[in-house]
């Protein structure tokens, strides 16, 4: 099990618990990025040995922070 964080701008959009899909976007630098689906959320940037290979994953936690809106999202493997 691994647990990602990812940065929503809005509250509301998903709630705790909720299965999520999870879309890769890479540049040739090989590094990568991660958007819940339908871009609800942004990861940070990962390198190529870091990357996620599921596409699913279940909320955890949703964090309310001076900056905003973080998911902690649990995904299998």
């Amino acid at each position: 099990m691994r647990v990602e964080r990812f940065k929503m701008e809005r509250e509301g959009l998903v709630t705790e618990g909720q299965e999520v899909e999870i879309s890769e976007r890479s540049a040739v630098t090989g590094q990568y990025t991660y958007l819940v689906e339908p871009s609800i959320a942004m990861s940070g940037i990962y390198r190529t040995r870091q990357r996620i290979k599921s596409r699913k994953g279940k909320i955890q936690k949703i964090e309310q922070t001076d900056r905003g809106f973080y998911l902690l999202v649990e995904i299998d493997e």
